[in-house]
């Protein structure tokens, strides 16, 4: 699954199969029955090995079984989907003027 969000903005999130391990950008030895999520946005990148990112990043990254991963994908790509509150206009208090 990858998906991205509005034309013009350039962040992906994919949900891919986990390589057993990535050496030089490429899958090496297989693949797990696991799957990760990428989050170009949060700041990963594709072509590093799961030991080679942040904690931060491996949990985003998972494992998950895929059904947890889809879940959780989804999850991840509703976070960047929140748009803050608009705040409610200043009114002048009586008296002001």
């Amino acid at each position: 699954m990858n998906t991205r969000v509005e034309p013009g903005q350039d962040w992906t999130v994919v949900l891919r199969r986990q390589a057993t391990r990535i050496v030089a950008g490429q899958a090496e030895g297989g693949y797990t029955d696991a799957f990760e999520i990428i989050c170009c946005d949060c700041g990963d990148r594709p072509d590093l090995d799961y030991a080679e990112v942040s904690p931060e990043l491996q949990r985003i990254r998972g494992p998950y079984p895929i059904a947890l991963g889809v879940t959780a994908y989804y999850q991840h790509l509703g976070q960047h989907h929140q748009r803050p509150a608009i705040p409610e206009p200043r009114r002048p208090a009586h008296g002001a003027g």
